[in-house]
């Protein structure tokens, strides 16, 4: 433990400084040539075995310990967002309306630093520990999945991950058996009615109120329809008519997003939203088109790894706080490796005590304290080294 603490502390300023170097660089999900060949000749120089273009874009690298045993998996993504930086920092994003505003600069530079510090202690634990280093985990379908079907998690025993998460307090590390993240689906919605002038609305079928009505109306699928003793948010994200002021439309467009973390709940809502779609367009002789798109499924964690992450984590000086959290309504395809093999995602608070202001994920002034990926990086390093100690 201590060789593993002390190690990292002599790296810190270089996962800084990798951070650094990959938040001025990001690149979009399915978009990413330079990062993944950045990450596969970090871990190459090393000494690791490495394999590039996993299920199109994701690396893979193998750390083998001097001995045989079990298998650990340790999970980072890399792709950025279509955000334009608005930060005033040093390293701040250098390609135009492309933006690292999730943390997964910082997942990265955890891993590959990680990397190098159990490399140098492979001659102590037996097992192997592989750094699945994702693609496109921002977007639908994800990259956790072709990964997987290209074998990445072929021979894990276990597998963990984290997510850096700026509203959670610096030194505080959160967990959850069960359901920690929501599945995550989308819906698109086409309704079509007959434009019109606008000093003639009796001579048309207004696709705009049609909508309009739609949308007000969706709100009671979760208030009304679902037992509210079970979670779900339905939410509205774009609304779009191209039209000239004084002429009643003849199309929208709806789009929004579904959170759930139950199969039933999930279902149940996507046909209650088509019922209820039909029945508002029927009422206003409007036609629609309606699709319905599944996304991640929930995320959730296993009890048994969960219980040894959190008895882990308390024994890393920088931790605080190991408590369970309340399930999150945002999506992770982490669901997928946790669908094959035995593991627990985590979050770990990266909320810097001295800034006034937290801008959320996603935010153009999104940014996380850099000192929380110590604390993952010690917390994912000794999860591994005592699973593969207490499993030989």
């Amino acid at each position: 433990m201590d060789n593993l603490f002390s190690a990292l502390h002599k790296y810190y300023e270089e996962m800084v400084s990798i951070r650094r170097y990959l938040h001025e660089n990001p690149e979009l999900s399915f978009q990413e040539v330079h990062t993944p060949a950045y990450i596969a000749n970090y871990h190459r120089d090393l000494g690791l075995e490495v394999r590039e273009g996993v299920g199109g874009r994701g690396v893979v690298a193998t750390l083998r310990g001097a001995k045989p045993g079990k298998t650990v998996a340790i999970r980072a993504d890399f792709d950025a967002l279509a955000i334009q930086e608005l930060n005033d920092i040093p390293f701040k994003s250098k390609v135009d309306g492309v933006m690292h505003a999730c943390g997964h600069d910082g997942h990265t530079a955890i891993a590959l630093v990680l990397a190098k510090t159990l490399y140098e202690m492979k001659e102590d634990f037996h097992g192997n520990i592989v750094f699945i280093h994702q693609f496109a985990e921002e977007i639908t379908p994800g990259g956790a999945k072709p990964m997987i079907e290209d074998g990445c998690l072929d021979g894990v025993d276990v597998i963990f991950g984290t997510h850096l998460w700026a509203p959670t307090p610096l030194g505080d590390v959160s967990v959850r058996n069960g359901a920690i993240m929501a599945a995550a689906d989308m819906f698109e919605i086409t309704i079509h009615g007959k434009g019109g002038h606008g000093a003639e609305p009796h001579n048309s079928v207004d696709a705009i109120v049609t909508g309009s009505q739609f949308i007000t109306q969706l709100q009671t699928v979760v208030s009304r329809r679902v037992d509210p003793l079970k979670s779900a948010v339905v939410s509205v994200g774009h609304f779009e008519a191209i039209n000239p002021f004084n002429v009643i439309a003849e199309k929208v467009v709806i789009k929004g997003t579904v959170r759930t973390f139950e199969e039933g709940v999930r279902s149940f809502i996507e046909n209650e939203i088509e019922l209820l779609l039909k029945s508002i367009c029927d009422g206003a002789h409007a036609t629609y088109e309606f699709k319905f798109t599944r996304g991640y499924p929930p995320v959730v964690n296993h009890k048994k790894e969960t219980q040894f992450l959190a008895d882990i984590a308390c024994q890393v000086p920088e931790v605080k706080n190991v408590a369970e959290c309340s399930p999150l309504m945002v999506g992770e395809d982490f669901a997928y490796y946790l669908e094959k093999v035995p593991g627990t995602f985590f979050i770990t608070g990266a909320k810097n005590p001295e800034w006034d202001i937290v801008y959320p994920h996603h935010h153009p002034k999104f940014n996380f304290d850099e000192k929380a990926m110590l604390i993952a990086a010690k917390t994912l390093g000794l999860a591994a080294l005592t699973y593969l100690k207490n499993n030989k």
